[in-house]
């Protein structure tokens, strides 16, 4: 049906790839373009041993995603329908002013964030809003799980539970082990600067702000365990609050074990998670970029890992019956069976499958629209079913508060 380019070949983008290639129907030709195209034979190889009866036809490609003449060349050699871009965030403005100059697509998993500044936000990547709709292409935005399907989970609350949504809490439970003393699940630089950076949340029409790990408090995760969790600033909540106006608060938590904290903060006592470049035998390196480096790849975590992922959202508010209502939408994912199927952590498996859907329903036409787009501003109904049929089955519970104010 359609030729689909992935630019990056980490831990995300392999599940990326072993779902299109499951889903042969829709992604018929995809190549994986990244700075170390050896990663990316890597995940064609397992996916010929994995997937040998897959009709996809997959091929590898070298590209520096920060090159925008680079990344035109490459799209119209190979001629894609569209872009998935799950490279690093640094890279989102360059590939989608390839998309533009090329006329094709676009479709990423975390909104842009300059590499020498520790701040996320959308407001650069809506000022394309206007310049995608001209030439009649689509930009979907943060299409992961979180950012991504909690997003949908909102829309969802708020087509069929209620008439306002006052209280939305989005809870973010990794239940895991992968036996590293200390370890990343995503990409290290990303992580870590998200985590350091001064929390926030959106409460009575403005912005709180935190110091990092403030506030907390102990969070059932159905199915699965009562954790700790943290209050951080995540992307999801910028649009959420601007798309959802009757929200009065809205808040990001997140799990993180006394190991995981005390490495961290250790880490960043001796300097290691600056992003300021030093001087290092005639180079300028940012520490942040040697942590990176020293630390084992998210991709390498996944034989061996166990337990649970839990991510939902609980909303609080005036239901469909006039009523006060909490309801709560979540998933529960296995690392273990995460790995069985495409060899990846649960972490990179719940980010890469709702990329892979919100590809497939852009190139089937449910979610295609020009502009560039949030999740919560198209249809939940049918990322809900596909979520359910490529392995990510999806539980609410009613009348249950979960998270406490």
């Amino acid at each position: 049906m359609s030729k689909v380019i992935i630019i990056g070949a980490g831990g995300v983008a392999n599940v990326v790839a072993k779902k299109c290639a499951q889903n042969d129907s829709v992604f018929t030709e995809v190549l994986i373009a990244t700075r170390t195209v050896a990663k990316a034979d890597k995940i064609v190889a397992e996916i010929k041993e994995h997937m040998p009866d897959s009709k996809a036809v997959f091929t590898t490609a070298t590209v520096d995603a920060d090159n925008v003449p680079e990344l035109v060349k490459l799209i119209n050699d190979f001629g894609p329908k569209m872009v998935i871009n799950v490279a690093l965030p640094y890279q989102d403005l360059t590939i989608m002013d390839a998309c533009l100059e090329t006329g094709v697509h676009y479709l990423d998993t975390a909104n842009y964030e300059p590499k020498d500044v520790a701040k996320f936000e959308y407001s650069w990547q809506w000022a394309y809003q206007d310049r995608f709709k001209e030439k009649g292409l689509m930009a979907l935005l943060g299409c992961g799980f979180d950012p991504g399907a909690t997003q949908a989970f909102t829309a969802h609350h708020a087509k069929h539970h209620f008439q306002e949504i006052h209280y939305l809490d989005i809870v973010d439970c990794n239940n895991g082990n992968h036996g590293k003393a200390f370890a990343t699940n995503f990409n290290p630089e990303i992580n870590i600067r998200e985590i350091t950076a001064n929390g926030r949340y959106w409460e009575n029409g403005q912005w709180v702000e935190t110091q990092p790990l403030e506030i907390s408090q102990d969070i059932y995760y159905p199915k699965v365990a009562t954790r700790k969790s943290f209050v951080l600033y995540h992307e999801e909540l910028e649009s959420l609050v601007k798309h959802f106006p009757t929200i009065k608060r809205a808040r990001f938590w997140m799990t993180f074990g006394e190991a995981y904290i005390k490495h961290l903060n250790v880490l960043e006592g001796i300097g290691m998670t600056s992003i300021e470049p030093i001087d290092f035998r005639g180079m300028k390196v940012a520490p942040i970029e040697f942590l990176k480096a020293v630390l084992p790849a998210p991709e390498s975590l996944a034989a061996g890992y166990s337990g649970q992922t839990c991510i939902g959202v609980q909303a609080k508010g005036i239901g469909k019956d006039g009523q006060p209502k909490v309801h709560f939408v979540y998933n529960v994912k296995d690392h273990a069976d995460c790995y069985r199927e495409v060899q990846a952590q649960g972490v990179s498996y719940t980010t890469g499958v709702p990329a892979m859907i919100g590809a497939m329903l852009m190139l089937q036409g449910e979610w295609m629209q020009p502009g560039v787009w949030n999740v919560e501003q198209l249809d939940p109904d049918p990322f809900f079913d596909a979520m359910n049929k490529w392995g990510l089955p999806i539980s609410e519970l009613a009348d249950i508060e979960l998270v406490k104010d």
